[in-house]
């Protein structure tokens, strides 16, 4: 037994010495992608023109490398919602590549451990705090973990309350903001879900497309927090605000002109397997599920709003 634990441990160690040469390797390749947008001197026309991943799902890494060198943004801090295990994120490549100072949340004590636990955590300056975030405990949280006032970016992607929780925040006061947003609410409304407290996506509605807010929700707060919309990426879920003293030479877009629809496929049936249909189409299987008008705080069933 003492030499089956001995091995188990062995192989551990060595599957954590492999990834972290990955993670290496990535930043590595990186480097010319990222010289590429240091040269960039004016606005682009679309944030899909500087993507690039190599931590982030999407191509989020080098549109946020291409922002905070545009902008020319000094606070080096960042605090982000919703981060799994954080091997997959869109702050890691800041954290690793530029030093950023960081701050994450996610639900699962399971994930924060594993990241407390990672090299990550004395390489870098992370903390990692396990919190199911409600618009009641968040400033408290963020506060307690020493973040307030200024800081360089905040993303917030926790598929249910993120328009709430924007909403809430006050103790912070970021220069960039990143939400996920829900595409297949489509972009003729400004809808959120409701809040609830216990809100979980998969708990929802079995189809898995039942949560958070549509762009223009988004850019209704946004207005409301004193920011500018300026792009989304091209998967489709995460839309880009800045906040509007640091506008500099970027262009405010309206929801209609960024708007980017989701094309990866992520709806369910109702026996928790993959969908195949597209989720704009999906999305109707939810259509008797109430949605806030966040900007006339009308309650409605989804499907007369999309």
């Amino acid at each position: 037994m003492k030499e089956f634990i001995k091995n188990i441990s062995g192989l551990k160690k060595t599957g954590q010495f492999l990834r972290e040469e990955l993670e290496r390797l990535k930043l590595l390749s990186a480097q010319p992608m990222v010289s590429r947008i240091l040269d960039i001197k004016e606005p682009v026309d679309n944030l899909k023109k500087v993507e690039f991943s190599a931590f982030s799902q999407w191509g989020d890494d080098g549109i946020i490398q291409y922002l905070i060198h545009l902008l020319n943004i000094k606070e080096e801090t960042f605090i982000e919602f919703g981060v799994g295990n954080y091997l997959e994120a869109n702050t890691r490549f800041l954290l690793m590549n530029n030093h950023w100072r960081g701050l994450i949340f996610d639900g699962s004590e399971r994930n924060m451990e594993f990241v407390k636990n990672d090299s990550i955590s004395w390489k870098y300056d992370i903390q990692a705090i396990p919190l199911f975030i409600t618009r009641s405990n968040i400033n408290d949280a963020i506060q307690k973990a020493g973040f307030t006032g200024e800081i360089g970016l905040l993303h917030i992607d926790i598929d249910g309350n993120d328009y709430w929780v924007w909403e809430s925040i006050n103790v912070v006061n970021p220069q960039l903001v990143i939400m996920e947003y829900n595409s297949v609410f489509g972009n003729k409304e400004a809808i959120s879900t409701p809040y609830a407290d216990d809100f979980y996506v998969n708990a929802a509605h079995y189809s898995n497309l039942y949560f958070g807010g549509s762009l223009k929700a988004m850019c209704h707060l946004a207005t409301q927090k004193g920011y500018s919309f300026v792009g989304s990426n091209s998967a489709g879920n995460n839309a880009y605000f800045v906040r509007n003293d640091k506008m500099g030479p970027l262009k405010a877009l309206s929801p209609e002109e960024g708007y980017v629809r989701c094309r990866f496929r992520q709806n369910r049936k109702p026996d928790g397997s993959l969908g195949l249909i597209p989720d704009n189409e999906a999305i109707f299987q939810a259509g008797e599920l109430p949605v806030v008008q966040v900007n006339t705080g009308q309650t409605l069933p989804l499907k007369s709003c999309l």
